[in-house]
């Protein structure tokens, strides 16, 4: 398994705990309640055809995460000799049976068995149990799904920081050369004091920029237990799962199509839109919005009573701040991307058409690049779990200075004649 797929598995070991692992301390019958509501469920469990986790595994995936320090290094899978080498059902059999499936929408899983048998379409030797045959058209998206009214009731955080939600709005036009462009608000609201943590606009909603304003968000307010976002393509990102599950931050995603869990945002969004921007005068460049939205921010909302909290979030997020955990030092460190690349013959190894020199002993090899999207320049290779430092950029010119002894070691030279003067013209 490779180091991507480990990091897959361990940031989804990590969704299953992290109640239990959390700063909240849990009694014996809420642990119970929770461990029961786990192992009824059914998961989509990354590399595996099972969809079960059994008590056992929850509470030992509990138990590495706390001796190990806390790390999510230490939820990775051990590697296996076995892994794949049996199915229940083979592909000959699958086949016949997603299209006999189509054909029979409506049929239950014991008449699709039945059928399947006096159709001929099992292999012989194969025997189809019933739970076999449901996790299998249920992996394929092929069940399908009752219907039922959800259990929908009002919520709120107990404390700050237990709860962020997230989403993007789309702004007015902006100045932006050589011709004006949209621009969307990123933003961040705590569920219990309704505080906004941080938000910006920016001339895109891609990931990087919704990188850089969780960033900025957990430097001035401090880590959040969960982070509730919506299923576009830049939070489904394994990049951004990988960032909150190191942070000890689990990573929630809406349900497709049900936008009323993220009520709270949504009514911050429309405030937005009914007092700030009719104050926007013109199509202003990106840093004087920003700046005009910032002071309407502190003055006009994190100051002013909120009625359905009864008091200013700003008022409310303090009021009981000892419960807010605080960002590591290193906090850039886990925003880092990771690019995979294999070292030439010549040392170098090249990173968003930039080229660097890494240390004689990794050419040949597929090393990890580890590097912030601020700060490109500074890339530090890993091969495995070990760190050979920060790489350099090639410098040709340096690079021609440097001859080798008899033990090929690197020595540099000067120029041999001191009365040469380089660049004359004859």
């Amino acid at each position: 398994m490779t180091e991507d797929q480990k990091k897959q598995v361990a940031v989804f070991r990590f969704s299953v705990i992290h109640e239990f692992v959390g700063t909240a301390v849990l009694d014996h019958g809420e642990q119970q309640r929770l461990l029961a509501q786990k192992c009824a469920r059914k998961w989509s469990i990354p590399f595996s055809g099972r969809s079960r986790i059994s008590r056992t595994t929850i509470l030992s995936w509990v138990k590495r995460y706390k001796d190990g320090g806390r790390r999510l290094e230490s939820l990775y899978p051990k590697d296996r000799q076995d892994r794949r080498k049996s199915r229940a059902i083979d592909e000959q059999t699958g086949r016949n049976l997603m299209v006999l499936r189509q054909s029979m929408p409506a049929a239950t899983v014991p008449v699709l068995i039945k059928t399947m048998g006096q159709r001929c379409l099992v292999k012989p030797g194969t025997r189809l149990a019933a739970t076999t045959v449901y996790r299998f058209l249920h992996n394929h998206g092929l069940m399908k799904p009752q219907s039922v009214h959800p259990d929908r009731r009002k919520f709120e955080a107990e404390l700050p920081n237990d709860l962020w939600q997230s989403d993007v709005m789309h702004g007015p036009l902006v100045d932006s050369e050589p011709r004006q462009k949209k621009s969307y608000l990123i933003a961040f609201i705590d569920d219990h004091s309704r505080l906004v943590p941080h938000a910006r606009f920016y001339l895109s909603e891609r990931l990087q920029d919704f990188l850089d304003a969780l960033e900025k968000a957990l430097l001035k307010r401090g880590l959040p237990r969960k982070l509730y976002v919506d299923n576009g393509a830049a939070y489904r990102s394994r990049h951004l799962e990988h960032v909150t599950a190191s942070l000890g931050i689990a990573l929630v995603h809406a349900r497709p199509y049900q936008p009323q869990g993220k009520g709270k945002i949504e009514r911050f969004f429309r405030r937005v839109r009914q007092q700030f921007l009719p104050t926007v005068s013109g199509r202003p460049c990106l840093d004087a919005l920003n700046e005009q939205f910032g002071l309407w921010l502190r003055t006009e909302y994190h100051s002013k009573l909120h009625t359905a909290i009864g008091t200013s979030p700003a008022e409310r997020f303090t009021a009981r701040m000892q419960c807010i955990r605080a960002a590591p030092d290193n906090l850039s460190e886990h925003f880092r991307c990771i690019a995979r690349r294999r070292v030439a013959k010549d040392r170098t190894v090249t990173l968003n058409g930039q080229l660097f020199e890494a240390p004689v002993a990794l050419i040949g090899l597929r090393v990890d690049l580890l590097y912030h999207p601020q700060r490109p320049s500074k890339v530090e290779v890993r091969l495995g779990q070990n760190s050979y430092g920060y790489l350099q950029t090639v410098n040709l010119a340096a690079n021609c200075r440097i001859t080798r002894d008899k033990n090929s070691r690197a020595q540099i030279t000067g120029d041999q004649s001191p009365g040469h003067k380089s660049g004359g013209i004859f």
